[in-house]
């Protein structure tokens, strides 16, 4: 027995020794090998910065090699050079400098969408409409958004000047700004619905995970919860990109029991591996709850999206979330520079990864994970969840598809630009909700006529292809047989204005909102005309279905 034993120690020690032996020697290899071809590396910069035939920017020739690097490996591994900083600080801390403006291109056009309230551009009077022609001197045509929002941002305290072609105005405006610090805010809006505190359904949108959301959450939800009204909440993460882990860990931990585990993180080495419980007595534990998620929530939305669900604390309701299930730390490098790389996976309580994008073969092309190896995980209760597609909703609800009209109409931008026309000629909003009367439907209407605007249904295009073929062929009986097709489709055309009427004047409330009313105003207003957010109100006053919901 002792020579068992001792055989047995030894044989233990042998394979201690070998898998030390075996770790240290995979270090030295690549230590190894990361200085040799570092040495390589840099002699062939060196080279050709300084023998190449013609002059090279060393500065930029780094950069194309350094994009080179990061082309093989996931996308959200990024590096951020000096002027990149403002970037480092949204991300983390939600803030940057700048004017305070969200902008896009609307047919092309350098187009203000929103100034961000109590911001220089929100003071100063710049309205959702205006087209910036101009930044400091420089015309915007044919400039990106990522060149543009460089030309915008900068060191608080500098000046920034704009040109806008404002609809109803004669001549071009001209704005001096003053860049400042612009801090957003990760809770744009908390409140009960319809402002009506007897129905206690109170609604909380979060738009993003920087800094201090779970203090922005906690805040919110001291205030609905004083009322003494609160019955049911609904947490909006919709189109919310996601931030930081913690962050996402400090909102989870307001609902969930304190102790329980929260998301837990996977990396290379052992060290990476950390779960991430609730070291806090929750604020709301009890009141029931609905998260919305969209195809746009990510990262931070799908720890939280996937904690409540995995814990069977909330039903969540939307559509699949986005599906990235990777975590980034940023690391500050030489001359302000700084690399946001990947070094973990993040698993939600059952043990599930939610990325749906498989990146392991390092060759910049991620490969969607196929149904056949995803895999069945269970929440508390016992309901069956899987992996690899994100977080896939309790109940599952799209926003309504629009019509062939409403759709043309949103494609060619006609209700952001009528509102411009029709605030234009009218500065007070038509009534004090901006309901859409008859009235402001005919004037769309007209507006429209006077826009030549046009429009065709899916029928049409496949009709022109069968009457071209027909022409082709020369058949001329079946042609005057498309003739009555045609008549009855241009009919359903000029059907569709009443037949669409209420889809078009909900987007004609939403643009005209955008522009008679601050953001801060305008939330409860667009929360009425958001099915889903009707849906949710139901399952929470509904409570047996709620229940149902989260029971296997």
């Amino acid at each position: 027995m002792y020579l068992l034993r001792r055989s047995g120690l030894v044989l233990l020690l042998i394979l201690t020794l070998g898998v030390g032996v075996g770790f240290f020697a995979v270090q030295d290899n690549t230590f190894f090998a990361l200085q040799k071809h570092f040495r390589i590396f840099g002699a062939l910069y060196e080279t050709l910065v300084t023998d190449y035939i013609d002059p090279v920017d060393p500065g930029r020739l780094m950069r194309k090699g350094i994009e080179a690097m990061l082309a093989e490996l996931d996308p959200y591994t990024t590096f951020f050079d000096e002027a990149d900083r403002s970037e480092i600080e949204l991300l983390t801390r939600g803030r940057y400098g700048g004017v305070g403006l969200n902008v896009g291109l609307r047919n092309g056009k350098l187009t203000v969408l929103a100034p961000i309230e109590g911001t220089a551009g929100y003071r100063q009077g710049l309205r959702t409409g205006d087209i910036i022609t101009h930044i400091d001197g420089q015309p915007t045509e044919g400039l990106s958004l990522e060149t543009v929002q460089h030309l915008l941002r900068g060191q608080p305290g500098t000046t920034v000047s704009l040109t806008v072609v404002r609809e109803g105005e004669p001549a071009p405006l001209k704005f001096v700004l003053t860049r400042e610090e612009v801090q957003l805010k990760n809770v744009t809006y908390a409140g009960f619905l319809n402002d009506d505190t007897t129905a206690g359904i109170a609604y909380i949108r979060l738009e993003r995970f920087a800094l201090g959301a779970g203090d922005e959450v906690r805040q919110a939800l001291e205030r609905l919860m004083a009322s003494g009204k609160l019955q049911g909440l609904i947490l909006d993460l919709r189109d919310n990109p996601g931030g930081l882990l913690e962050a996402a860990v400090d909102v989870a931990g307001l609902f969930l029991p304190q102790g329980a585990p929260i998301v837990s993180t996977r990396g290379r080495t052992p060290d990476r591996n950390r779960t991430y419980r609730n070291t806090t007595v929750p604020l709301a534990p009890d009141v029931p709850l609905v998260v919305l998620v969209n195809e746009l929530s990510a990262s931070a939305s799908e720890i939280v999206a996937g904690a409540i669900q995995d814990l069977d604390r909330g039903v969540v309701v939307g559509t699949n979330t986005y599906g990235k299930g990777l975590v980034q730390v940023i690391r500050p490098l030489p001359y302000n520079t700084a690399l946001k790389i990947t070094t973990a996976a993040y698993y939600t309580p059952s043990g599930r990864s939610i990325q749906a994008i498989d990146y392991s073969r390092h060759d910049g092309n991620g490969t969607l994970i196929p149904d056949s190896l995803r895999r069945t995980f269970y929440t508390q209760r016992g309901r069956t969840v899987h992996d690899g597609h994100g977080i896939e909703p309790d109940v599952r609800l799209s926003p309504p598809e629009p019509g062939p009209l409403e759709a043309a109409l949103r494609r060619q931008a006609a209700f952001f630009f009528f509102a411009n026309y029709y605030v234009a000629q009218h500065p007070q909003p038509p009534t004090p909700n901006v309901d859409i009367s008859p009235a402001v439907l005919k004037a769309f209407e007209q507006w429209l006529e006077k826009q030549s605007f046009t429009y065709r249904l899916p029928a049409e295009y496949t009709l022109s292809t069968l009457q071209s073929q027909l022409e082709a062929a020369n058949h001329q009986e079946a042609l005057k047989a498309l003739q009555p097709l045609q008549t009855a489709l241009a009919q359903a055309k000029q059907a569709a204005f009443e037949r669409e009427a209420d889809a078009l004047k909900r987007q004609l409330r939403l643009e005209l909102l955008a522009r008679y009313l601050p953001a801060s105003e305008q939330m409860r207003y667009r929360l009425q005309e958001d099915p889903l957010i009707a849906r949710a109100a139901a399952l929470l006053h509904d409570r047996q279905a709620y229940m149902a919901l989260l029971t296997p």
